[in-house]
């Protein structure tokens, strides 16, 4: 009997499906696309809003929209990335995985600023 054979030893490395590598960074590259094209309808909308009384702000919601399209290709780069961990290279699992990670990190952040003030 083989140590494999008794569930104690380690699992073979199973190849990842023909082009989910390509497919990965083209959703990561979306996703941070996205998130970088919500950032002047963010700036605009937060100049209007501070500026003006003007209620009928189009930039925040194009800047949301723009966000919330990125954290979906990025939730849609990160699930087989992390499916198939372990055949990726190391460049496609950060990629894949970063996206995520960034605004998991921004949320976290903007959630513990009011309680450090």
């Amino acid at each position: 009997m083989s140590a494999g054979s008794e569930g104690g030893g380690a699992t073979a490395v199973r190849t990842p499906p023909f082009g989910i590598s390509q497919r990965i960074r083209s959703r990561a590259i979306w996703a941070v696309s996205l998130f970088t094209a919500a950032i002047p309808p963010a700036i605009v909308g937060l100049g209007i809003a501070t500026a003006t009384d003007d209620q009928a702000n189009v930039a925040m919601p194009l800047a949301f929209l723009f966000w919330a399209l990125g954290f979906l290709f990025a939730l849609w780069a990160a699930v087989p990335t992390l499916r198939h961990w372990d055949g990726l290279a190391g460049q496609t699992r950060w990629l894949g995985s970063l996206p995520l990670l960034s605004v998991s990190l921004f949320l976290s952040l903007a959630l513990l600023m009011p309680l450090l003030r």
